[in-house]
C-alpha cells in the first residue's frame, strides 16, 4: 500500500500549483495553476502525463482547488474545456464566486491588450465554472462511497482552504496557500488535529522569519508617506483581490488618521466587483471585521476611488494600486513605464514575485535598465522598495503546522529548491519526519501501513487467555512470587504466546476472527464429523443361547448377540439386561487394565472422550473383522471415535481384542 504523488507543477518553483495524489484506487489534483513567468508551454501543467490517451475522466476521480489565485486555478478553464476533462470539481463558495473575475481579468490583459493566442475564452471559463461544486468550512463531501473530502480555514486569500482527503485509511492534506497569523481582513489558518500519513505543505518563505506585522505596516505607510510627502508617485502593483484589500484597509485608516488629501486610486472595474463580493462574504473575513460589520463595512473605503488611465501623467502625488501584481503584464506594467524613470517615485512591492516578472527582476537587485524585449527597455530611476505583506506563512508558521498536524511524511512545494533543501533538513532534524521536494513532472512513492479493524468474538479471546496464562505457567517464574515477579510475568504472558485462529471477511461487513469451532455455525453450515467405526470381537462364557429371535433383533446402531439371561424375562427385556451387564462387564475390565476411572456408560454404550462401545449384533455388520475361527463364544461390541481420540482408540481396541470376559 502507497501514496503516489505526481507533481505537475509548484516543484521547485513557485508557479502553476498542480499536485496529483493517488491512493486506494483514486485519483485526485490538487490545483490546476498557471505560470505567471512563462509564455510558452511551461505556462500550464504538462496535462500528458495524467493520460496518454486524453481520457482525464477515467484518470481522475475528482479536481479540487485550493483558491481563485491564477497560479492555483489559471490553468482550470483550458484542462475542462480545451482538454475535456468534464468531471467533479470543488472549490470553496467565494472561490467558485471569484476565479471567474480572475480569470477573465487575466483573459482580457494577455489576449485583448497583448494581442497574445488565446488559451481559452470567456464562454470557456463560464462553461468551466458550471461544473464546480461548492464546498463549505468543515463541510465532509462523499465524492464517491470510498474518497471524502473536506475544506479548513487557510487564511491567505477570501475563501483559501486546506483540503483533507481520506480513502480507506489513506489520509492527507494538501495545504495549497496559508498563513498562520491572522491580518486586517482575514484571520489565521485552522485545522483539526488530524491522523495523517502525507502532509504537502506549500514553502514559499522556507527560510524567512518575519518581524511583527505592526513593524512591517509601520514601513509600508512611512515609505508612502515620504514618497507622497515630497511629490511623488506611489505604485503598488497587486491582484485586484486579496492583498489589495488588506493595504486598502491599511491606507484608508491612516489617512483618516493623518487627515492626509493625496489621493488613493485603484485601477480597473474588477475591484468594485471584488468588492462587493468581500461585502456579500463577510463570514469568511477576520473576527474583528465581523464584529464591526453591523456598524460600517470594511470595505467601504472613503479614500480609495477609481482611477482614469487619463491620470497616469497628471501632475501631483498619488497612490495607485494596479493589476496584475509583479509586474507581468496588463496595466501595472504600462505604468511602470511611465514612472520607473523619475526619481520622486516608488514602486513597492508588496509579496513574493515569480521569477521571470519585472517584479523578481526588480527585487533581485536595483537594475538602472530592464529590458522588455529585445527592442525595449525602461530605465529604472525610481526607489523600489520591498514589503513583506505577502498573505504566505513563513517558516515558523510552516514548521509550527508540521509539528501540530505530527504527519508520517512531508513533501514540499511552492518554494525556491534551495529554500526547500534547508527547510527540508529542519523538518527532519527537528520533528524526526521524513521529508521530500520533488521537482515538476516528477513521480514519488509514499509507502504506509494498512490498519483492519477487526471484531473479535469472546470465545477467541478467551482462547487467547488461556494460550497466555498456559505460558506462564509452564515459564520458571514464580507465580506466588507476584512482588518481584508480576513484570516478568506480564512479558511472559505477552511474548511468545500463539493463539489460533480464523479470519473471516464477507463484503460489507467488518472483518472478524473467531475460535475454529466457531467457524461452521457462524457460516451457517451443517457439521460433519469424521468419525472412525470398528467391530471388535471379545470372548465371552455363556450356559445356553438365546432364541432365535433374540439372534435377528437389532437397536439403533447395534444390538446384542448371544448372551445367557433368565427365561423368565420377555425376549426384548432380556436383549437389554444382557446388552447392559456385557457393558458393565466390560467397563469393569478397562478400568482395571487402563487405570481409568473416567469413563462414563449410559444405557446403551460405554463413551470416554470421543470413544463409544455399544454392543453389536449385526452380524453384516460393515465394520466387522472378518476372522476364520471365531465362534459363538464370541460378543462383537462396535466401536467408533473421532480422529483426535485416534491413539486413545487404538489402545483401547488393544485391550479388548486381550479381553476375555464371564457372563
Amino acid at each position: 500500500m502507497g501514496i503516489e504523488c505526481l507533481v505537475l507543477g509548484a516543484g521547485q518553483e513557485v508557479g502553476k500549483s498542480c499536485v496529483v495524489v493517488s491512493m486506494g484506487g483514486k485519483r485526485i489534483m490538487f490545483d490546476c495553476g498557471m505560470h505567471m513567468g512563462y509564455l510558452d508551454s511551461r505556462r500550464f501543467p504538462d496535462f500528458s502525463l495524467i493520460s496518454k490517451t486524453g481520457d482525464f475522466d477515467s484518470a481522475l476521480t475528482c479536481v479540487v482547488i485550493t483558491h481563485f489565485h491564477l497560479d492555483h486555478v489559471g490553468a482550470l478553464p483550458y484542462f475542462t474545456e480545451v482538454c475535456g476533462y468534464h468531471g467533479p470539481i470543488y472549490m470553496t463558495y467565494p472561490t467558485k464566486a471569484l476565479a471567474p473575475l480572475m480569470l477573465e481579468d487575466y483573459r482580457k490583459v494577455m489576449v485583448d491588450r497583448r494581442g497574445e493566442e488565446e488559451q481559452f475564452t470567456y464562454d470557456h471559463i463560464m462553461d468551466c465554472m458550471k461544473k464546480v461544486t461548492p464546498l463549505d468550512l468543515k463541510q465532509t463531501v462523499q465524492v464517491d462511497k470510498d474518497l471524502e473530502i473536506r475544506a479548513y480555514y487557510a487564511g491567505h486569500v477570501l475563501g483559501a482552504a486546506m483540503i483533507y482527503a481520506k480513502v480507506g485509511e489513506n489520509t492527507i492534506v494538501y495545504t495549497g496557500d496559508y498563513n498562520m497569523t491572522p491580518d486586517r481582513h482575514l484571520g489565521a489558518a485552522h485545522i483539526d488535529r488530524l491522523q495523517l500519513d502525507l502532509l504537502v505543505t506549500e514553502s514559499t518563505y522556507a527560510t524567512t522569519i518575519r518581524d511583527s506585522k505592526y513593524a512591517r505596516e509601520r514601513e509600508f505607510l512611512r515609505a508612502v508617506h515620504k514618497c507622497v510627502a515630497g511629490g511623488g508617485k506611489v505604485l503598488i502593483p497587486t491582484f485586484a483581490l486579496g492583498r489589495a484589500q488588506e493595504l486598502c484597509i491599511l491606507l484608508d485608516d491612516y489617512w483618516e488618521r493623518m487627515n492626509l488629501k493625496v489621493p488613493i486610486y485603484f485601477s480597473a472595474g474588477l475591484t468594485i466587483q471584488a468588492n462587493m463580493y468581500y461585502k456579500m462574504l463577510i463570514g469568511w473575513t477576520s473576527q474583528k471585521i465581523k464584529d464591526t460589520s453591523s456598524v460600517r463595512n470594511t470595505f467601504d473605503f472613503k479614500h480609495v476611488c477609481p482611477f482614469d488611465r487619463s491620470l497616469i501623467n497628471a501632475p501631483g502625488p498619488c497612490v495607485l494600486f494596479a493589476t496584475p501584481g509583479m509586474i507581468s503584464g496588463g496595466f501595472s506594467l504600462e505604468v511602470f513605464k511611465q514612472w520607473a524613470p523619475s526619481e520622486l517615485n516608488l514602486v513597492t512591492l508588496p509579496g513574493y514575485c515569480v521569477a521571470g516578472t519585472i517584479g523578481h527582476k526588480l527585487m533581485s537587485g536595483k537594475p538602472t535598465k530592464i529590458d522588455l524585449d529585445k527592442d525595449t527597455y525602461v530605465d529604472v530611476r525610481c526607489q523600489i522598495h520591498q514589503l513583506s505583506f505577502s498573505p504566505h506563512t513563513d517558516a515558523k508558521g510552516i514548521m509550527d503546522l508540521i509539528e501540530y498536524l505530527s504527519p508520517k511524511h512531508v513533501i514540499l512545494v511552492h518554494g525556491e529548491r534551495p529554500k526547500m533543501a534547508l527547510l527540508k533538513e529542519r523538518i527532519q532534524s527537528e520533528l524526526g519526519i521524513q521529508c521530500y521536494y520533488p521537482a515538476n513532472n516528477e513521480k514519488l512513492l509514499i509507502s504506509t501501513t494498512q490498519h483492519v479493524k477487526i471484531d473479535v468474538t469472546k470465545k477467541f479471546i478467551r482462547s487467547c487467555s488461556s494460550a497466555m496464562l498456559s505460558n506462564v505457567k509452564n515459564s520458571s517464574v514464580s507465580i506466588s512470587d507476584s512482588s518481584s515477579k508480576d513484570n516478568e510475568i506480564i512479558k511472559l504472558a505477552r511474548e511468545d504466546t500463539t493463539a489460533e485462529g480464523i479470519l473471516l471477511m464477507e463484503k460489507t461487513k467488518t472483518a472478524k476472527l473467531i475460535h475454529e469451532s466457531e467457524l461452521l455455525r457462524t457460516l451457517g453450515v451443517i457439521e460433519h464429523q469424521v468419525r472412525f467405526a470398528f467391530c471388535c470381537p471379545v470372548e465371552v462364557t455363556r450356559t445356553e443361547h438365546l432364541s432365535d429371535e433374540a439372534n435377528t433383533t437389532h437397536c439403533h446402531e447395534s444390538s446384542i448377540t448371544r448372551v445367557d439371561v433368565p427365561r423368565c424375562l420377555a425376549t426384548e427385556d432380556r436383549l437389554a439386561t444382557a446388552n447392559n451387564t456385557l457393558l458393565h462387564i466390560l467397563l469393569s475390565e478397562l478400568e482395571t487394565r487402563t487405570e481409568c476411572k473416567d469413563i462414563q456408560i449410559a444405557s446403551d454404550s460405554l463413551q470416554l472422550h470421543t470413544f463409544h462401545v455399544c454392543v453389536c449384533s449385526n452380524e453384516h455388520c460393515s465394520y466387522r473383522k472378518k476372522e476364520n475361527g471365531v465362534g459363538e463364544s464370541v460378543v462383537y461390541f462396535c466401536c467408533s471415535w473421532s480422529p483426535c481420540d485416534d491413539r486413545l482408540a487404538r489402545e483401547l481396541l488393544q485391550i479388548m481384542g486381550q479381553l476375555a470376559l464371564s457372563c
